[in-house]
Formats: C-alpha cells, structure tokens, sequence
C-alpha cells in the first residue's frame, strides 16, 4: 500500500496534465498542428521505436551522456577531494573553476571543435566539463566539512596521502559523492541534448532540431519528453542508491 501512494504522489499532476491536454485537445480547444494529443504523440512514439529510430537516437545519447559524465565525475571528484584536502590547491584552482561555472557551457563549443576537430570529441569534451562542476564542487564542500579529528585520527596512524583519500575523504564524502554523481549525471545529459541541437546529426537533441526545421511537431515533443524520462530515470535511480548506500542522509518519502 504504501509503495502505490508513493507512486500516486509521485505522478498525479502529470497524469491530470496529460489528461487535461488529450480532453483540450479533441475538443478542439489546442491547434492539433502545433499542439498534438497525447494519443497521437504515444501512437508516433510506439512507431518510430518499432522502426528503431527512436531508439537509435536513444542509445547515441546516452553514449555521449556516459562518457562524458565518467570523464567528468572522475576528474571533478579527484579535483574536489585535493582542493578540499589542500589550501594550496583550493588556491590555485577556484578561481578558474568559479569562471567556468559561471561560462554558459554552450558557449564553449566552438573552442573546443577549434581544439579537438569535428566529431563526437568536442561534444563529449563538452559534457565532460559540466560534469566535472557538478562533481568537483559537492566534494570540495564534502572534504572541507569533514570532521579534522577523523583526518588526524587516520595520520596518527600512519595514513599518508593515498590512504587518507581511500581510508578517510571519500568514504566520509560519501553523501557528497553520490550527490555529485546524481547531479553530474543529469547536467551531462541536459548538456548532451543542447549539444547535439547545436551540432549533431544523431541523438536526441538532434531528433528535437530536425523535427523544428521539418515542422514535425511530434518529433519535438517526442524529443522532450523522452529526455525528460532518461533525466528522471537518472534522478530516481541515484535516489535509491543513496537510500541503500547512505540512509541516515536521505529524506524519507
């Protein structure tokens, strides 16, 4: 019983949305042209997976969404933990970091093509770098917020570099981490999708694009929404984890 109310909560104002929008729409109410119902969209969408464009596009996505966010989770969570453990480093790194997350990722695109050429690296590079914010930042935060005494506690021990980071900061960051990894994960796939809008023949954001410049509105919507279920597939299956992994840190419900 309570896993249905869990998920009455959860998706009733989608539901009524759709609902309203099917009701509007056979009634004449919404233009079909530009505002197509949610039968007609479902009906498009079932075609184009059996035709396997749809997944086609999906699978591109997601490969540039994984590599991306790998790169970028690794490198921002060993820039997190070494900023937070060292002053020096902290010094040296935040401004530059503070600057990138202020740049509009986008905005980058073209340095990178000037600097890795035409192909799939300047987009994956792209994404990498977001990911590498929404990573590096929770664990700078996670490492200053650490309890000194544990870090200490470990050097009376005889735990040097290395170990303090295997031994201490990360399994003590371990909230951070794996909201670093929730968050990385759902900026890298937005940035995919504005990447591959911008510059890609394949992909969702492509699909989105194409269905624009074609006026095939149920391409766009069909787009939209497929990337906002990947992005909440993301979200709740990072929100398990943390109950499994860190349950003391995880808001019931």
């Amino acid at each position: 019983m309570r896993i249905y109310r869990h998920l009455l909560w959860r998706t009733w104002l989608p539901a009524v949305l759709i609902a309203a929008w099917e009701i509007f729409a056979r009634a004449g109410l919404l233009d079909p042209i530009f505002f197509p119902a949610p039968s007609t969209l479902a009906l498009q969408t079932f075609a184009m997976i059996r035709s396997g464009e749809l997944t086609g596009h999906i699978q591109i996505t997601l490969r540039r969404t994984f590599l991306g966010a790998a790169l970028g989770l690794f490198s921002g969570i060993a820039c997190g933990v070494l900023m937070g453990a060292s002053r020096r480093v902290r010094r040296s790194l935040e401004s530059l970091i503070s600057a990138l997350a202020a740049t509009p990722k986008i905005a980058l695109l073209p340095i990178l093509m000037l600097a890795l050429g035409i192909g799939d690296a300047p987009r994956i590079a792209l994404i990498a770098a977001a990911a590498f914010l929404f990573a590096a930042l929770p664990m700078l935060d996670g490492v200053r917020n650490l309890d000194a005494n544990f870090v200490e506690l470990a050097r009376n021990y005889g735990a040097r570099a290395w170990n303090l980071v295997t031994w201490v900061y990360l399994p003590g960051c371990l909230p951070h981490l794996l909201t670093a990894t929730r968050l990385a994960l759902s900026r890298a796939l937005g940035v995919c999708i504005a990447v591959e809008v911008v510059n890609a023949s394949s992909g969702l954001g492509s699909l989105i694009w194409d269905g624009w410049q074609a006026f095939r509105p149920e391409h766009v919507y069909i787009g939209v929404v497929t990337a906002a279920l990947l992005g909440a597939f993301f979200h709740g299956s990072m929100r398990l984890i943390e109950k499994v992994l860190v349950p003391w840190k995880v808001q019931p419900g």
